[in-house]
């Protein structure tokens, strides 16, 4: 997929942007957003792909389900490792790496021989994109300060954002026009023209030496995400009574439980408890597990319904969200200005109850299909409601934190946002009452409202505008 250039991004601020920002910055910036959006973009662009793949290496629902998911098990149970990482051993460093291992990885998905090939493949790829997105966003936080800082984190949350609804639409001309396993070979170009932007990079990389990489942390996390995703997934096949479902589930429940007391008593924590204490930083990561997971649901089954259940080709079903990416282009550095004069509080509880009027909308969908009448509507809708928050929402989370612990902000933040998307897709046949019909589509279109609803409650009992970082 093309990179966002970040002049795009802030287009209706260019002026402004250019004039405070100086060659380093932009330098950082730049990276930052390309980085981001390599490892946002595969975790979207593989939606449009799913009725592809099946066909061509088999399996059904549950399949499409773990080629979502084996990336997000891995990517949101690590990239708060990445945050560690990235402050024993520097930012630029860890990016590097991430870049190299997802370059590698996104060959090896192109080249799968087989559904299980393809789901391992997926699974290490989400360690590389792990290691991508809370360095990046240190960088941000590190280099910029005040009024550009919050502009800066606009372009970046619309470039990733971009990304995130861009990407079916991207996958959707491949599958058609050449092959499913191309759509995997979209990340070179960024990747190499981030690895020669890094090289030529003056930033002073930051590391603590007196940091440690919390390995016992780790384990138990992607344990306990994968053993409760193995239950969600495959428990239509089995049901809840077999052995095979819920001693999984169980051990994964455990192991969650043990990650959060191992959080506790660990002398360097991958997620420090203590974050939570400010109250910006836990109410924007309540929001965001709401936000996230009506936005992965929604995402996945629009995608998958618009093609087998529509019978659009895969080009058109990923040009179902184009109205939602042009907004995004064109406002989100608008938000992040407007968020960081007035607070992210109003932004945070309007752009969900927005969206979930967008996910209403969507119920118009019928058994005689037409996209501008029953889809388009909802779209526009949803992509305004979008654009509203996700820069304000970041800029909340991550304004609540003292900037030398920007890294490990960022990478719960971003975990949190990932393993929400990751439940939420693992539960899709329970909420599509196992077949993605017209049925279960207007009942996922519910869900996603009932979610957006809860994130917009969740900003508004909680956000508090001009908190300083203590509070």
């Amino acid at each position: 997929m093309p990179a966002i250039r970040p002049g795009v991004a802030a287009r209706p601020y260019a002026g402004i942007v250019a004039e405070t920002m100086t060659r380093e910055q932009r330098t950082v910036l730049a990276i930052a957003v390309l980085a981001s959006f390599v490892s946002f973009l595969d975790g979207t662009v593989v939606t449009v792909a799913l009725p592809a793949i099946a066909e061509d290496l088999g399996g059904g629902l549950s399949t499409q389900q773990w080629v979502v998911d084996a990336y997000l098990v891995t990517l949101g149970a690590f990239i708060l490792v990445a945050g560690s990482l990235s402050d024993v051993f520097g930012r630029v460093v860890v990016l590097r790496v991430g870049l190299i291992g997802f370059g590698i990885t996104s060959v090896a998905i192109a080249a799968a021989p087989t559904a299980e090939f393809l789901i391992v493949a997926r699974a290490l790829q989400g360690i590389a994109g792990a290691l991508l997105v809370p360095s990046s966003l240190a960088l941000i936080t590190s280099t910029f300060r005040g009024p550009a800082q919050a502009r800066a984190i606009g372009i970046w949350t619309g470039a990733t954002t971009v990304a995130m609804i861009a990407g079916p639409l991207i996958g959707g001309v491949f599958v058609d026009t050449l092959s499913w396993r191309l759509v995997f070979l979209v990340n070179v170009l960024p990747i190499a023209v981030t690895m020669w932007l890094l090289a030529r990079l003056s930033h002073r990389d930051h590391r603590r030496p007196d940091s440690r990489v919390d390995v016992v942390g780790a384990v138990l996390c992607a344990a306990g995400l994968g053993g409760v995703v193995f239950a969600l997934i495959e428990q239509p096949n089995l049901g809840w009574a077999s052995p095979v479902i819920w001693m999984p589930g169980l051990i994964g429940a455990a192991a969650f439980a043990g990650f959060l007391v191992r959080q506790r008593l660990a002398r360097d924590p991958m997620m420090p408890l203590d974050l939570f204490r400010s109250r910006n930083f836990w109410a924007g990561n309540l929001a965001t597990v709401f936000v996230y997971a009506a936005l992965s649901l929604n995402g996945f089954v629009v995608s998958v319904y618009l093609q087998q259940g529509a019978g659009l080709p895969a080009t058109l079903a990923g040009l179902a969200s184009l109205p939602s990416t042009i907004l995004m282009i064109v406002l989100s550095s608008r938000m992040g200005s407007l968020a960081g004069r007035y607070g992210p509080r109003l932004f945070m509880t309007l752009g969900p109850l927005v969206m979930a009027v967008g996910s209403l909308l969507l119920l118009s969908v019928g058994n005689e299909f037409d996209y501008w009448t029953q889809v388009l509507p909802g779209i526009v809708v949803f992509g305004l409601g979008l654009t509203a928050t996700v820069s304000p929402l970041t800029a909340a989370v991550l304004g609540a934190i003292e900037s030398e612990r920007s890294g490990i902000a960022s990478a719960v933040n971003n975990a949190v946002s990932r393993v929400a998307g990751l439940l939420a897709i693992a539960a899709v046949s329970a909420v599509v009452g196992g077949a993605l019909d017209l049925d279960g589509f207007h009942r996922a279109a519910i869900v996603t409202a009932a979610l957006m609803v809860l994130g917009g409650a969740a900003s508004f009992l909680g956000i508090r505008n001009h908190l300083s970082r203590a509070d």
